[in-house]
């Protein structure tokens, strides 16, 4: 599979041509689950190597429509990896302590450790993308320069792309891999999982109202998902467009860029010291011999 059709560094994405479905995507189903499997053992192996050294750490943001599919992406493409490798970060709406810091602060109590793969189910994009579309939610974090809507405007959100660009860029530096995945779903296949939700007692908790209410937005949505996109792809840290009318699909091809990104890393279990090794060995013969006394 080649995954850079997905990627985007450059600002020349177009929500509306980017495919939400893949055909033919579900064909050999079989097959898809089966790679998915051997990715999520490469995962595995490489997150126990960076656990080892602890001088990387990855970092996942999944951004998407409601019902993207980003909860049980998660749960397929991490299955196999230790827990204590991972950690997952679900970021909703902020609490009054976090609103008396500035829009990133509560992003950093949530980083990954090195050596640990995080991810943020949604996320930081949530403050260009969210509060973009109901921009009255600016007017809550308390900032100086905001008085009224007309101040939250487009040399306000400038700011902000570029400061999460800025940010991205000091993760970077600091040894973190951050892979940006947005599950592009088309509005079709909302509405028939949303029905589905709504059909199947056991997902009804799945559902809310304001999941509906928000719905009536989604061509406010899609042109601020395509202009956050452009804005903070870089060639460092791009984002990834994901088709996600087939899940099983959109799993296969996330699964895909993380090994492949994983495997781009200098990974190694840590090599012993020749003082260490002999300390490995008087501990073995310590071992060894004592059922002697």
């Amino acid at each position: 599979m080649n995954t850079n059709q997905y990627c985007y560094t450059e600002k020349n994405f177009k929500i509306a041509d980017a495919p939400t479905f893949v055909k033919d995507s579900s064909k050999d189903l079989k097959k898809i689950k089966k790679q998915v499997k051997e990715n999520v053992k490469q995962i595995n192996k490489a997150q126990a190597m960076m656990n080892a050294r602890r001088k990387y750490s990855v970092l996942i943001v999944l951004q998407g429509m409601d019902a993207a599919g980003k909860d049980s992406l998660i749960k397929h493409i991490l299955e196999g990896v230790n827990p204590v490798g991972f950690n997952v970060a679900n970021f909703k709406t902020p609490t009054a302590e976090e609103l008396n810091h500035d829009f990133l602060w509560r992003i950093n109590q949530k980083l990954p450790s090195r050596g640990q793969i995080g991810i943020f189910n949604r996320s930081y994009y949530e403050d260009v993308l969210i509060s973009r579309v109901h921009p009255s939610i600016i007017l809550n974090n308390n900032l100086p320069e905001i008085h009224s809507l007309e101040d939250v405007n487009d040399e306000f959100f400038e700011k902000r792309y570029r400061e999460i660009r800025d940010y991205e860029q000091y993760l970077t530096d600091n040894g973190y891999v951050i892979l940006k995945f947005f599950l592009h779903l088309s509005k079709d296949e909302q509405k028939r999982r949303f029905m589905s939700r709504i059909e199947t007692p056991e997902k009804n908790w799945k559902l809310s109202a304001a999941d509906i209410r928000e719905r009536q937005y989604w061509n406010k949505y899609q042109i601020v998902y395509e202009k956050a996109i452009n804005k903070t792809s870089t060639e460092e840290n791009p984002w990834y467009v994901i088709p996600a009318d087939d899940k099983w699909y959109s799993r296969l091809i996330v699964s895909n860029i993380l090994t492949e990104q994983l495997k781009k890393l200098p990974l190694a279990y840590p090599t012993m010291a020749e003082k260490q090794e002999k300390e490995l060995q008087i501990a073995k013969q310590l071992l060894q011999d004592e059922d002697k006394y």
